[in-house]
């Protein structure tokens, strides 16, 4: 069972990584083959189409040990070349993301225990009561369950430091003076879930327990073929995560990668650019890759 959403929607995750103090701490598709395979770097150099400086594109990890969260010179480069960065939300606006805590929450004043029989919630709760997190469990239990999921990220890790490539970028255009902007809001991500039954989302939080062991390994494996800025492999993991989660591919996704292509259409003419997005978001038919691609750009893979 891979459990590759966790890297679509980091609204939490980087909530927590915020908050958390050091040592606490992505429809399916048809995949076609029309395309060549792209080269394993997670840094891409976007030019033509009336562009007079080049903009940028990378792949991040929400989550990742302190130690494989770092910057290469070509990344600096790329940050110390542009004028403004765009991540999936705006890092920059703390009251935003604090403020959308309560569209995380499920709706009608549900909570995890009207979702479970006795037996999964004390599972649940002990599992977080043990772990520890960012948020008491009274309040984690009115998330929506696969929000509370991406928690559990951090124990596949094996490591007691933890950050992230936006924050570590975001530091980088901190100390640059270069405007973060977003893509969307973290309103609009904690909105997606309520998309997709509390009850499956509920179920799905209960098994990605039981199955802790497994989930380890599946997110040792996600790190090293991250790693490795093998953009390839990531669509592969992500096109083939559990069956649960396939179906909304779609909405997790390849949606939103159409509707910043869109926008991006129309910022990438006005000033050079880093966009630094989640790394599912980059490869595949329907990856920012190739849509930007059709869209007239020129896409180059640089050395990272």
């Amino acid at each position: 069972m891979k459990r590759i959403y966790l890297h679509w929607v980091p609204v939490l995750t980087i909530l927590a990584g915020f908050l958390l103090t050091p040592g606490r701490r992505e429809l399916e598709k048809i995949h076609t083959t029309d395309n060549p395979p792209l080269a394993n770097t997670l840094l891409w150099k976007i030019s033509g189409h009336n562009i007079s400086h080049p903009s940028y594109l990378f792949g991040t990890m929400h989550l990742l040990c302190a130690a494989d969260a770092n910057l290469s010179d070509s990344l600096k480069n790329a940050i110390h070349s542009c004028d403004e960065i765009y991540f999936e939300i705006n890092l920059d606006d703390m009251s935003g993301i604090m403020q959308s805590l309560r569209f995380m929450r499920m709706s009608d004043n549900k909570k995890l225990s009207d979702l479970l029989n006795d037996n999964d919630y004390q599972k649940v709760k002990t599992y977080f009561d043990k772990q520890g997190s960012i948020l008491p469990f009274s309040m984690l239990e009115r998330f929506k369950p696969l929000l509370i999921s991406s928690l559990i990220e951090e124990s596949g890790l094996g490591c007691t430091t933890t950050n992230g490539m936006e924050l570590v970028i975001q530091r980088e255009a901190h100390v640059q003076l270069k405007k973060i902007r977003g893509l969307e809001t973290a309103e609009f991500q904690a909105g997606l879930f309520d998309s997709i039954p509390y009850e499956q989302q509920a179920r799905d939080l209960v098994n990605y327990i039981d199955s802790s062991e497994s989930y380890k390994k599946n997110t040792q494996e996600l790190v090293e073929t991250y790693r490795a800025q093998d953009l390839e492999k990531i669509d592969a993991l992500t096109r083939t995560a559990d069956a649960g989660m396939t179906s909304y591919l779609d909405l997790l996704l390849y949606q939103r990668n159409r509707k910043w292509v869109d926008s991006l259409n129309v910022l990438l003419g006005n000033k050079p650019l880093l966009i630094a997005v989640g790394a599912a978001h980059l490869p595949g038919d329907q990856g920012l890759i190739n849509l930007l691609k059709k869209k007239g750009f020129e896409l180059t893979p640089v050395k990272n």
